[in-house]
């Protein structure tokens, strides 16, 4: 498609960055209403995620090069340039999820609230920054001849040129969608306190399960060997996700009180 929106001279805008770079800001503003809603700082909220993306794009950037490190050995200057893709999403989570443990007990916040708002953010994270891959090329599908196949045709792709694909960063786009209108019209009427936060992390792990399926190997997108069933380890990573999720959040609806 268009790995590059705008240039300016010797200067590249590249679109992943752009759109990664506005999914985080669409998040932030979203699960800032939230925290404001439910009464939490706002000051030490809005810290919180900045330091979670931060942290996000720290680890997801380092699971990756210790998942394929011989580029980045002969060149170790590439472990910086995120714009060209190759990012791990399970690294993130592990990086932000600790970040935030840590803050949240500094700033003596409630942690289920604050999950709770920031897990209303997430989703459209993710939506906006899988419209990014799409644009780059990154993260692409297997071969296909449906007729919803996509082509790219840029020489800057970072995906099989003229080759019909599926389209999987938009399946993850749209159903990322989803998940936000389940999370967003959940919000007030959740029955406790970190029903929204697993509900995502259900939501967002079955949706990963899913759109792994459908995705292409790739050293831009390192998934591991097959372990299980002939699924990947980021695809196994995700079921467990799912599944513990989903166990938290049948526990939580048993313990919670009848509205």
């Amino acid at each position: 498609m268009y790995p590059i929106l705008y240039k300016l001279g010797p200067i590249n805008l590249y679109t992943y960055g752009f759109f990664l770079a506005l999914g985080f800001l669409i998040a932030i503003l979203v699960a800032g209403r939230e925290a404001r809603r439910l009464g939490l700082s706002e000051g030490h909220f809005y810290d919180i995620c900045f330091y979670i993306i931060l942290a996000a794009i720290v680890g997801s950037r380092l699971l990756f090069v210790l998942m394929e490190p011989g580029p980045f050995l002969q060149n170790p200057l590439k472990i910086f340039t995120i714009w060209e893709g190759g990012l791990v999403f399970h690294g993130g989570l592990i990086a932000a999820l600790a970040t935030t443990f840590f803050l949240m007990r500094r700033y003596r916040m409630p942690w289920r609230p604050t999950l709770d708002a920031l897990a209303v953010g997430m989703p459209l994270g993710v939506a906006f920054g899988r419209i990014g891959c799409f644009m780059a090329g990154c993260c692409f599908g297997k071969p296909t001849d449906l007729p919803w196949a996509v082509h790219f045709t840029h020489p800057e792709s970072l995906c099989p040129i003229q080759e019909g694909l599926h389209p999987s960063q938009l399946y993850e786009t749209f159903l990322s969608f989803m998940v936000f209108g389940v999370v967003f019209w959940l919000r007030k009427r959740k029955r406790f306190d970190g029903q929204v936060l697993v509900t995502y992390f259900c939501l967002a792990g079955l949706v990963r399960f899913t759109v792994e399926f459908f995705r292409a190997p790739t050293s831009l997108d390192p998934r591991g060997p097959e372990i299980l069933f002939h699924m990947p380890v980021t695809q196994v990573l995700a079921l467990g996700i799912a599944l513990l999720s989903g166990a938290f959040l049948c526990w939580g609806w048993l313990k919670s009180p009848k509205p």
